[in-house]
């Protein structure tokens, strides 16, 4: 190891060391005047007490020592009891507890539930609260096994009890502090505990019992000088004594009590202990000061981050707006053109004709764009899978993820332009298949994750067991659906909660109502603006942040909603989150059911070696068909158009053809004529990035078995092929 690391290693282990030592030393000096001022606090120098807890605490707060921190307001607040202030006691019991439960010192725990217990039941005469905070001191007692802290903790109990005239629940406590408080030898407890006898034997007329443990409290606080308990023996022995008709004595034990009461809280006393109390008081606000100004500079250095981060996508969202404008003004000016024309009869049809085409081209060309587009989606996505395969040290990177993410994000933005181009010209027909919503929910929730991670959001999933595991719907529509709402939750919440619940509303025969409900704690929708977000190409402002998005996804989810016979419902607030609703019936029948449930899914470990011809012109296509297909064991070869593929045929048997449509040449509906016109009968599928609805019926007609949409996963390809060849050799 040369000299310089060995000197580096050395220096950085000497710095450990001492930071270290810094902070043992450091913990050492707060508990020292924890010590010292919760003795001077038992000698009833309070005002002393309170000037060294002050500086304990301004140490314990610079060096984030919490447990110390709640050690030392327990101290101030047992000042400020002990002085009867009790509102600044109960104050400062309740920052200890703050503190301490960021800590896992139960000890402490219990000391401080004990004494806010003691302000409630002593001071408060609020004796409900006063004995769920001693329950919470026995708690953590119990779990310590904390013998001493247990019998302290139970004669308090029996104390509150008593005070409710509760005396049967809280006898136990006292027979049981009876018991085991010799082993302890507090002399003050004693006091309190023949106090307490007196008034349980008072309260049912034992009076020789009741005066004998009276005297008996005040004879042990007298002898050892135990001020507080023995001053709340000659109270209550008073009273016991007036309500027997000894007035006299009752009235020498009441002025004995207010005697020794006066002794305890003597003004000058007070007067200290005021001052040493303003004095924290003032620490405490400077500490709120400086955590506003930290919050500040925090707050300056996001802005600094933010500015930066919107720098960089700056690029990435122009381009997006300005697609989407052109999108937007294309349609207003069909709008405006519509509006100006439908003032006389003779132009209204020239108008309706120019719409119509308008209507097609559009169609047209969205149709067009979506192919150009799905189709090197398909080559991204299947080049990642395949740096993936071939690089696993990549499997995490944030890189390589995000271009993914961004492949799938721009395939749902062209999937979104013609599933609201489709709804609009009413070519949407929804399917009835057997489906499973918990696994379609689940599905959605996977598909999701990255944008769950990168808002540090959770995804809770509720479903309930009544719904039914297999039911008859339309479970595209319903993916689409889920998926936009739950995207949508998770982009405009960070660092929150979206939950998703599926509930069995109601059952008419066959029909399931089965209700869903999607709710987030992020940002909210203003009210002026919970109608227009439903609309098309609608973005509402937000303050925080930009969001990407088309403003397609929750028009497209109302859409379909209403075709399945269904509305959502919004409710929202600013600040506070969103939840939205809405009822699908789906049917149910034993039948379909059953046979699906006996379908199984295709073990492509189990497939056999199948040879496969892939039809396609497109370089980078070809590829990623091929590495798909030849990394699961099938033999493949390319065929660069129609008339290639023709050739090979003649000199070659394959299992199955892969046929893509749009090809130089000869397309791929004219190859399928030749090749069925030659007497082939081998299962030749569609794989195509053309819209399914748009080439199926052609594509049957031409003599293909069935239609692939590209991008797709490769799960669903075997499944294709598997089918479609079992069923060639039947």
């Amino acid at each position: 190891m040369p000299l310089r690391i060995i000197l580096i290693f050395l220096l950085f282990f000497n710095n450990l060391l001492f930071s270290q030592d810094n902070i043992h030393n450091t913990r050492k000096e707060i508990y020292s005047y924890i010590c010292e001022a919760d003795a001077l606090l038992v000698d009833a120098k309070y005002y002393e007490s309170l000037q060294l807890a002050k500086k304990g605490l301004n140490i314990a707060y610079e060096n984030k020592q919490y447990d110390y921190v709640a050690m030392l307001y327990n101290t101030i607040a047992g000042c400020h009891e002990d002085l009867m202030d009790v509102n600044k006691a109960l104050k400062y019991y309740k920052k200890a507890l703050f503190y301490i439960d960021k800590t896992e010192n139960d000890t402490v725990k219990d000391w401080v539930h004990n004494n806010i217990g003691n302000v409630y039941n002593f001071d408060l005469k609020d004796y409900q609260k006063g004995i769920f905070h001693y329950k919470k001191s026995l708690s953590y007692a119990e779990k310590r096994k904390d013998t001493a802290e247990i019998i302290f903790t139970k004669l308090n109990l029996a104390s509150a009890y008593f005070n409710l005239n509760d005396f049967e629940i809280g006898y136990p406590y006292l027979e049981y502090v009876s018991k085991n408080l010799l082993k302890f030898r507090d002399v003050e407890s004693d006091v309190l505990v023949n106090t307490l006898y007196g008034d349980y034997y008072n309260h049912f007329k034992n009076h020789k019992k009741a005066d004998y443990h009276f005297k008996k409290a005040i004879e042990i606080g007298e002898t050892y000088k135990k001020f507080k308990a023995l001053s709340d023996a000659y109270e209550q022995y008073s009273k016991f004594l007036y309500n027997s008709g000894n007035y006299k004595n009752a009235y020498l034990n009441q002025k004995l009590f207010q005697e020794l009461k006066d002794d305890i809280h003597n003004n000058e006393k007070i007067k200290n202990a005021q001052i040493a109390g303003v004095q924290i008081e003032l620490d405490e606000s400077r500490r709120e000061i400086n955590k506003i100004e930290l919050e500040k500079l925090t707050q300056y250095q996001n802005l600094k981050n933010s500015r930066i981060i919107v720098f960089l996508f700056l690029g990435v969202l122009l381009g997006l707006l300005l697609f989407l404008y052109t999108l937007y003004r294309n349609n207003n000016l069909r709008r405006k053109m519509n509006e100006q024309l439908s003032d006389s009869n003779a132009q209204l049809q020239i108008a309706k004709d120019k719409a119509e085409e308008s209507s097609i081209l559009k169609s047209q060309f969205i149709s067009t764009v979506s192919h150009e587009l799905r189709t090197p989606l398909y080559g991204v996505i299947g080049i990642t899978d395949m740096i993936l395969d071939e690089h696993k040290e990549l499997k995490n990177s944030t890189h390589i993820k995000s271009l993914k993410f961004s492949a799938k994000y721009l395939l749902t933005l062209v999937n979104d332009l013609l599933q609201i181009n489709k709804i609009e010209d009413r070519k949407i027909v929804l399917e009835e298949t057997p489906l499973s919503i918990r696994e379609e929910i689940e599905k959605v929730r996977d598909a999701l994750q990255f944008i769950a991670i990168s808002n540090k959001n959770t995804a809770i999933v509720e479903i309930d067991n009544d719904i039914p595991e297999h039911l008859i719907g339309d479970k595209l529509r319903l993916s689409q659906i889920l998926v936009n709402l739950i995207s949508n939750a998770l982009k405009f919440t960070k660092n929150g909660e979206i939950k998703l619940i599926a509930k069995l509303e109601k059952k008419v025969k066959n029909v399931h109502y089965v209700k869903f409900e999607i709710s987030d704690n992020g940002c909210g929708i203003a009210i002026e603006n919970q109608d227009k977000i439903f609309e098309k190409f609608v973005q509402i402002d937000r303050k925080e942040e930009d969001y990407q998005g088309t403003g397609l996804g929750l028009s497209i989810v109302k859409k379909l909603l209403e075709l399945m016979g269904s509305k959502i419902e919004l409710e929202s607030k600013v600040g506070e989150g969103t939840k939205m609703t809405f009822i699908i019936p789906f049917v149910y029948h034993q039948e379909i059911v059953e046979k699906n449930k006996e379908k199984k899914p295709t073990d492509i470990q189990a497939m056999e070696c199948y040879k496969i011809l892939v039809v396609e012109d497109n370089k980078i296509n070809q590829i990623v068909t091929r590495k798909i297909l030849e990394k699961n064991n099938f033999a493949c070869k390319i065929a660069e158009d129609g008339f290639v593929a023709l050739e090979m045929l003649e000199t070659e048997t394959y299992d199955l053809i892969l046929m893509d449509i749009n090809m130089p040449r000869m397309n791929g509906f004219e190859t399928t004529r030749l090749i069925r016109g030659k007497g082939i009968s081998i299962p030749i599928i569609a794989l195509t990035a053309f819209d399914k609805d748009e080439i199926e019926k052609e594509a049957l007609e031409s003599g293909m078995d069935d239609v692939l949409i590209k991008p797709f996963e490769p799960a669903l390809l075997f499944e294709i092929i598997s089918n479609h060849i079992s069923k060639s050799k039947e």
